[in-house]
């Protein structure tokens, strides 16, 4: 009998982030591998309406979506499942769907896709539930792995790594000169030293680790009178008022560029505007924001506290640094612009990148896992 695979995701194409963004390529993925095997496949959306689907990723008519209609996307959703031979959760989220659909249909297997914060935590009876329930843990690396195993007991042998991948669609520069009308509209001069940081702005986030770097500007500046920070990402009003501040205390007005959303079609001449990518974050479970921009040729500093470490594979592509030393910083960040890769390097660092965190990598250790499941 064809395999028949669901995946349940809270939201998938009306709105951008890095959850959203693997959601995204993992439906492009399992479109791929159904046809190739010929199994069918559904996606099906609490929070997507069904005018939202991007039909490059997934067909439409294998997608629907309940505009938050919660109550009906869980009595339908279990009903589908009935059939099913796979579920994958996107969120853990859903764990209350995924025990009615074990409970419906035991043979059913169901998978559990572990980013990050939202499973290095105490979590509910229900949630805990399924971890024991669920038949594969399919965590986004190595850091989220070992955190659902040490903090909920989580049995070692579901647990599979499934490091993201650069999302297929995704536009890839072929040369690496600055765009001029990102210059332009920043008022920077193609022999800026430029900072990138690409992530959500929220105060009630503040674990990114952006403000480290708003902190050592101010002394950098004074080596690299040419050094600017573009500070780029959706941001709420209070934090908004809080980053300003830090701006105005620091003394980096001339410095940091605030530049708030930008839009998909941009991000990648962002990369290219940049001589290197800065995040150092305390609690990304992965960060599809590095490969991305490795992808771009665009070197990258991470946090070494998180996930971080799997997307520069532990050093191969990039430096960690600790988040809260200062010091430690400030010398990274230094060692990168004295010497900033040239257009070949970054040509190199693109190809590193793309040599790991291909979708065609991704697809094939995908369906080797779903394949596994026919022999269980």
């Amino acid at each position: 009998m064809p395999k028949k695979i669901v995946l349940l995701t809270l939201q998938t194409f009306s709105t951008t982030g890095g959850i959203q963004k693997m959601t995204r390529t993992l439906a492009h993925s399992l479109t791929e591998i159904a046809a190739r095997n010929k199994w069918s496949l559904r996606l099906w959306s609490v929070h997507d309406k069904n005018k939202d689907v991007m039909t490059q990723y997934i067909p439409a008519k294998d997608f629907k979506g309940f505009g938050v209609k919660r109550i009906s996307f869980t009595i339908q959703s279990p009903k589908l499942a009935t059939t099913s031979d796979v579920v994958i959760l996107s969120h853990i989220n859903l764990a209350f769907i995924g025990l009615i659909i074990k409970l419906i249909n035991p043979k059913c297997k169901i998978w559990l896709i572990a980013h990050g914060i939202e499973v290095w935590r105490d979590i509910s009876f229900i949630k805990m539930r399924l971890l024991k329930r669920c038949d594969k843990v399919i965590c986004v690396s190595n850091f989220t792995k070992q955190e659902i195993i040490r903090l909920h007991h989580t049995n070692e042998d579901k647990c599979y790594v499934l490091n993201n991948a650069i999302d297929p669609l995704m536009k890839l520069p072929d040369n690496f000169i600055k765009p001029q009308y990102l210059l332009d509209r920043y008022k920077l001069n193609k022999d800026d030293l430029i900072l990138f940081t690409l992530t959500r702005l929220a105060v009630t986030e503040q674990y990114k680790g952006y403000e480290q770097v708003i902190k050592v500007i101010d002394k950098l500046k004074l080596t690299f009178p040419t050094i600017k920070y573009v500070l780029s990402g959706q941001y709420d009003d209070a934090e908004e008022v809080r980053i300003k501040d830090l701006i105005h205390k620091h003394h980096v007005e001339d410095q940091v560029i605030l530049t708030g959303f930008i839009t998909e079609t941009e991000v990648s001449d962002h990369f290219l505007l940049a001589d290197l990518f800065i995040l150092p974050s305390k609690k990304e479970g992965f960060g599809i924001v590095f490969i991305e921009a490795l992808a771009c040729g665009l070197p990258v500093v991470c946090g070494n506290v998180d996930g971080s470490v799997d997307a520069i594979r532990n050093g191969e592509l990039g430096k960690t640094v600790n988040p809260d030393d200062l010091e430690e910083l400030e010398c990274t960040l230094t060692e990168y612009l004295k010497y900033p890769l040239d257009i070949d390097k970054r040509k190199h660092l693109q190809q590193q990148c793309l040599h790991y965190f291909n979708e065609d990598n991704y697809i094939n250790k995908l369906q080797d896992l779903l394949l596994d499941e026919r022999t269980r």
